[in-house]
């Protein structure tokens, strides 16, 4: 994201609920490896699942404007000048401006010099950059999916609130003032002159004891996070073409890598439309075999072994765990069938949708990524153990069997059918198997029947395809 986007024609501003209803790309991704926060540019949260991408959102205006929440900082009479992510990095920068001064949001999923925080820390700070602006603060609590109703609780080191499961305090520097603090809502205002600023914090967890920070300790990590972003960006090999371009996309695919397994999301929401008021509104909050092959390989691709080795032995051990399906949950089970919450939807796109009914299909593209993933991970000079090695080899004697079979196909379809990519995909997957076992890495006794399997799918590609 780098200037400001366009207004939505479909709502006003004066219309539109605080973070609900804006175009996609008015939204910006902050992320911390475990969990994402959806931020909208009139700055509001609209979108944030606490402890983990895949838990029930704590805001959620983004698909119920009206009961989802949100946490918004903006400045009174304010506009947005412009609005970027930092320099490879992915904190963000937002320019405020009104008729008696100009400022800015800096906004953080913080991280700490040791890696994740064992909390959700969402750090907000504004800074005027020249003449005089007040800054408002609101943060209204959502239901988590019509599942919780919030509560608050005074603290005399801020304010706690309670949502389900969800234990969490709103801290703020000692010259901002809250103005309410009631029912599911917390109020603030700040005004500062040039060169003050103030921050503003959401820390949070689920059924454990929260740690509370002081407020410079949560401010400076603002800071520290930036850094870590950047020396992580910066230890990037890529230096082709359209080099800004090609970080920019590794910082957002590093926002899907969920560290505490390696797994990688397809998507850190559930419910966005294929089209505005149309029936395909599906949750990729799970990690997709396909989606992890080709992040693998993009990974590989710009140097960032830990995070390429890190999705690749998520994959393997989850192959052998559980077989090959075509996704799992973002901590390595089987994922759950698909359910509907009786909520609004994006822009009145319904159904919204928990779980994924594609957990229960079986397609023959496993194969093809699987195995393309296993030969750049060993092209790359990497080497596989003897127990991915022995899962890979079973797997490449089931594609043997399956490959004659009706499948879902590369797009979940409901109806089993006889799909080109699905042959193709299960062709490549043995062929790729002969490779690896011909250059030592696989067993090699099954190769010849490995061949002759491969040989028959290309002939009867030929004659049906």
């Amino acid at each position: 994201m780098s200037e400001q986007t366009s207004a939505d024609p479909g709502a006003t501003q004066s219309t539109r609920l605080p973070g609900s209803e804006f175009p996609i790309q008015d939204y910006a991704a902050l992320g911390d490896g475990r969990s994402v926060v959806l931020v909208a540019s009139d700055g509001a949260v609209a979108w944030w699942c606490v402890p983990e991408m895949d838990s029930p959102p704590l805001f959620d205006s983004l698909l119920d404007p009206r009961a989802g929440g949100f946490f918004q900082v903006d400045a009174e009479g304010g506009r947005v000048v412009e609005r970027r992510y930092r320099r490879d990095s992915n904190v963000l920068d937002t320019v405020l401006a009104s008729d008696t001064g100009r400022g800015r949001l800096t906004e953080s999923l913080n991280s700490s010099t040791a890696g994740r925080l064992p909390w959700c820390e969402l750090a907000r700070r504004v800074e005027v950059l020249s003449g005089t602006m007040t800054f408002r603060i609101r943060a209204v609590f959502g239901t988590r999916g019509d599942t919780a109703s919030p509560w608050l609780q005074p603290n005399p080191n801020g304010c706690v609130f309670h949502v389900g499961p969800v234990l969490g305090m709103f801290r703020c520097s000692h010259n901002v003032r809250v103005t309410e603090e009631e029912d599911r809502t917390i109020a603030a205002t700040v005004t500062l002159s040039e060169g003050e600023r103030a921050t503003v914090a959401l820390l949070a967890g689920e059924d454990e004891p929260l740690g509370v920070s002081t407020m410079e300790e949560v401010d400076t990590r603002i800071d520290v996070s930036d850094e870590a972003w950047r020396r992580w960006a910066e230890g990037l090999r890529y230096d082709g073409p359209h080099r800004d371009a090609v970080r920019r996309s590794a910082l957002a695919l590093k926002l899907l890598l969920y560290s505490p397994s390696g797994a990688i999301a397809a998507a850190a929401t559930t419910s966005l439309p294929e089209g505005i008021g149309g029936e395909k509104n599906y949750d990729y909050r799970d990690a997709w075999i396909r989606d992890a092959g080709y992040s693998v390989a993009a990974f590989l691709r710009v140097g960032a072994m830990p995070e390429a080795k890190a999705a690749f032995s998520w994959l393997m051990k989850r192959l052998d765990q559980h077989g090959p399906r075509v996704l799992y949950t973002l901590c390595g089970d089987v994922g759950p069938d698909e359910r509907a919450l009786e909520l609004l939807g994006y822009r009145g796109s319904q159904p919204v949708l928990v779980g994924n009914a594609a957990a229960l299909q079986h397609q023959h593209g496993i194969y093809g990524d699987i195995f393309e993933t296993a030969s750049l991970f060993v092209a790359d000079g990497n080497v596989l153990d003897q127990r991915s090695a022995a899962t890979l080899s079973a797997l490449a004697d089931q594609a043997a069997d399956r490959w004659r079979q009706k499948d879902a196909g590369i797009w979940e379809l409901r109806e089993p059918q006889h799909y080109t990519m699905s042959k193709i995909s299960a062709w490549q997957g043995l062929a790729r198997a002969v490779e690896l076992a011909e250059a030592g890495h696989l067993p090699s006794t099954c190769v010849p029947r490995w061949q002759r399997e491969r040989d028959r799918i290309a002939a009867w590609i030929e004659e049906h395809c």
